[in-house]
């Protein structure tokens, strides 16, 4: 997402010195990574073949499920670019960002997840352009054209995580960023390739616990600090126009503007990316019992919610924590998406104790980032291998072979996304909010579609895939330069017109045979009974 890629950019920029408890939290975070590795290792062992390595054999209980897709989706949006945003421009953008973001999630286990999860069964489907080329029995184009899609857009994606990893060692430490990105690269690759999609679901799993220690621990200090929750709620209701959700302080000039229809709108499509993400899809066909997904739901939703509210007021906390004396005043972008970093520091200096939740902080921001580039990574890699090279090129190999060769792609992916992120000012971090808006408009239309519209066929699939992935690169590159209206988020007209493509293409061409009609029938007649 847009704002997530700003503040993995921004916050990452300072060299931030934490004084004698350094030593404490790089201990911390080395504990960390080492337990990463180790979840890889022992997931090795119910790793058996390809469907283990990709799909984890669909053996995914419902909490596994839920926390390690919600935590494979917020990466370090979650701690840093919502307490910046709420920091330096009130309550108006992050709280119709949290809103977006909340619907698209429970809207994509609402719908979606169970279904996928009967669909992919049914056809055998391990992958998402599997999925799309099972379904709709068209075993090369669609699932050449999706597994394209998937590399185009993962590989840089998975760079940029990387790239946070190493500009976050870099700014805590002082050491060379291409040795912190390489070593935190090493770590990923590491327990992805080991344990495959177990490893990367589980890992997924220990982040988002991180990830909520993390979000705790600010909060109490960041409270106490502040002299009370009281001081932290006046101090907010002091700021003219600060918790309105339809004025919004200007991160250039500091003035107030309006957040209007459009903004909030444009604000909102965020959560029609949630319907493409194929690292999220994966999980929803990976649950190991599709009567679980109902809780599913419900610890994701909860987590999101909670999870991202508590972020915001994290900036409410460090504007207050300002306005007291215990921070600098932030009046950039740039500053506000310190916070965190500022707070960490700040705690880390009152003993060995505070050091070690700080660390557990920086652990925090290291766990958003790789709980997404691991997924990235292993979906990047079963395209190529699993779709592009096996179903596509037709290359056969044995079951042992299979698991060597997969891991052997996702070694090769993993070089090319460090080569890509190796210079340390690149602008590798936009790619990710155009990556949001790609997978969303290609992938987003056809799986609704394919999940609950029986008529729909493989050429309105084709058609709904390429004109999505047309309008995103037109609309950013081009029309969204004109200003004024045409200034929004391309995933909501590309969303728009891959849909409307879609439906028209399908209706305008051969009916799908009665195999795949059948097929349909039977898979929503299971999802209606359970």
């Amino acid at each position: 997402m847009q704002h997530e890629i700003q503040s993995a950019q921004n916050v990452l920029k300072g060299v931030v010195y934490l004084g004698t408890g350094t030593v404490v939290i790089l201990l911390t975070i080395i504990g960390y990574l080492v337990m990463m590795v180790a979840v890889g290792i022992l997931s090795s062992k119910k790793t058996d073949d390809v469907g283990d390595f990709y799909l984890g054999g669909r053996k995914l209980g419902p909490i596994v499920t839920a926390m390690s897709a919600e935590a494979s989706d917020m990466s370090s949006y979650l701690i840093m670019g919502l307490p910046g945003l709420a920091y330096l421009c009130g309550s108006a953008e992050v709280s119709w960002t949290i809103i977006g973001l909340f619907i698209g999630t429970y809207l994509n286990w609402l719908f979606v997840a169970k279904r996928l999860r009967v669909y992919s069964q049914k056809i055998g489907a391990i992958t998402v352009p599997d999925f799309f080329a099972r379904r709709y029995k068209d075993e090369k184009l669609i699932m050449g054209i999706s597994a394209v899609i998937i590399l185009i857009f993962f590989i840089p994606y998975t760079g940029s995580g990387f790239a946070a990893c190493g500009k976050l060692f870099n700014s805590l430490f002082d050491v060379d960023y291409h040795a912190a990105m390489m070593i935190s690269a090493v770590v990923i690759i590491l327990y992805t390739s080991i344990g495959g999609f177990l490893a990367a679901s589980f890992t997924d799993l220990i982040q988002s616990i991180v990830m909520t220690v993390s979000l705790i621990v600010l909060v109490c200090y960041g409270i106490s600090a502040a002299g009370g929750i009281d001081h932290v709620i006046d101090n907010a209701n002091s700021i003219p126009q600060y918790m309105s959700l339809t004025q919004t302080i200007n991160t250039g000039t500091g003035e107030l503007s309006d957040f209007g229809f459009l903004s909030v709108i444009s604000t909102l499509a965020w959560g029609l990316g949630y319907f493409g993400m194929p690292h999220i899809l994966l999980r929803f066909m990976a649950i190991r019992d599709k009567d679980k997904v109902k809780t599913s739901r419900r610890i994701a939703s909860v987590w999101v919610i909670i999870s991202m509210v508590v972020a915001m007021f994290i900036g409410f906390i460090g504007n207050a924590l300002s306005h007291e004396g215990v921070l600098d005043f932030f009046t950039t972008s740039d500053q506000s998406e310190r916070t965190v970093i500022h707070m960490a520091d700040k705690m880390s200096q009152s003993g060995v104790i505070m050091a070690v939740f700080a660390g557990l902080i920086f652990s925090g921001i290291l766990a958003c980032t790789m709980s997404t580039a691991d997924s990235q990574l292993l979906a990047a890699s079963s395209s190529m291998s699993e779709n592009l090279l096996g179903s596509v090129f037709g290359l056969k190999l044995s079951d042992r072979k299979k698991m060597l060769f997969a891991r052997l792609v996702l070694v090769v992916i993993a070089v090319l996304a460090v080569i890509i992120a190796w210079d340390p000012d690149s602008s590798i971090f936009k790619v990710v909010s155009f990556a949001w808006a790609g997978f969303g408009a290609t992938f987003g239309p056809v799986m609704l579609c394919a999940l609950f519209w029986k008529r729909s066929n493989k050429y309105g699939a084709i058609a709904g895939m390429v004109s999505g992935g047309v309008v995103v690169f037109v609309w950013h590159f081009i029309i969204s330069k004109l200003g004024g209206p045409f200034a929004i988020y391309e995933l909501l007209p590309a969303f728009v017109v891959a849909q409307a493509v879609m439906v028209c293409v399908s209706l305008a061409t051969k009916a799908p045979d009665k195999e795949i009609t059948d097929e349909f029938d039977e898979v929503a007649g299971s999802v209606n009974k359970s």
